[in-house]
């Protein structure tokens, strides 16, 4: 059975996620930085529970949360650790309410962090900011039983195969609880599956196959052929991407999201297995329904 999936905000639905920035927190003293974050997180942690609850209702199998739902915490002026917010053990609780919502009723949770998060840096700094920002994914993940953290390959830095070689030690390096979750996607742009696949064959971290990236930045590989070595990759139900380009693959800007996707881009091979299919489209839970009612009626 396909699950399809939301990612991170809605368009229509009443159900927000709070941000914040470091700049605005700057103007107050510790104490009201950490009362502002605590009242974001306790937020956010019900604003996860509405999705859930949201998804559930509408036959919605997946959400992807906001990689900023507790935001800051690695910052290196205004960054937290749960337990120094003045409500730090409800806003625990809170998620791992959310957490087993969504295990009951069949929610599957991930995350995708920003594009900052890049484990083949040739920067160390850049690779310990990486590491540190997957370490709190983590933490929120074992609360709420996300078992996805998805990232990029990251640049080329003027020699792939040694950045593949940086990529492949950090990720055996990781700690148990980021590993365990890790997953890598090819992009549009740098990092296709054929180029991924070993890496990922080598240490054990799942393929996310993002159709889309693959139809605009190609290799050897035809999309079922692509489907069928991805999923050997995944010790659990995979998970893929999907995308539609705004002006279509002909047009100008094909890396471009549309606000929906055409179902003639679901390819007829993820039919038929267990899959979670991420659909990236502008138009939110909307786009999720009518490719819902496209697909299976």
């Amino acid at each position: 059975m396909v699950r399809l999936g939301l990612c991170c905000v809605f368009k229509t639905q009443p159900i927000r996620f709070r941000r914040a920035t470091a700049r605005h927190l700057k103007q107050f003293d510790r104490k009201e930085q950490l009362r502002r974050l605590s009242e974001i997180g306790l937020d956010n942690a019900e604003g996860l529970f509405q999705a859930i609850s949201f998804c559930h209702e509408m036959g919605i199998g997946a959400f992807r949360v906001n990689s900023q739902i507790l935001p800051l915490m690695t910052h290196p002026d205004v960054g937290y650790r749960i337990k120094d917010l003045p409500m730090g053990v409800e806003i625990v609780k809170r998620f791992r309410r959310s957490g087993e919502l969504a295990r009951s009723r069949s929610i599957r949770l991930s995350f995708h962090p920003d594009q900052f998060v890049l484990l083949s840096s040739p920067n160390p700094s850049v690779t310990r900011n990486s590491i540190a920002e997957l370490s709190c994914q983590a933490l929120i993940a074992q609360w709420i039983h996300a078992d996805v953290i998805n990232i990029h390959g990251g640049g080329l830095y003027g020699d792939r195969p040694q950045a593949l070689l940086r990529l492949e030690k950090e990720i055996l390096s990781l700690d148990e609880p980021i590993r365990s979750r890790l997953t890598l996607e090819n992009d549009d742009r740098s990092y296709t599956p054929e180029t991924l696949l070993p890496l990922c064959r080598n240490t054990g971290v799942p393929l996310v196959y993002d159709v889309h990236h693959h139809r605009v930045n190609p290799d050897r590989l035809s999309v079922s052929e692509a489907t069928a070595l991805a999923r050997e990759t995944w010790n659990r139900e995979p998970l893929f991407h999907i995308s539609s380009p705004r002006n279509g693959f002909q047009g100008s800007a094909p890396r471009q999201h549309h606000d929906f996707i055409d179902p003639a881009d679901f390819p007829a091979c993820w039919s038929g297995f267990d899959l979670t299919v991420e659909v990236e489209a502008k138009a939110k839970e909307e786009a999720v329904l009518k490719l819902k009612k496209d697909l299976f009626g």
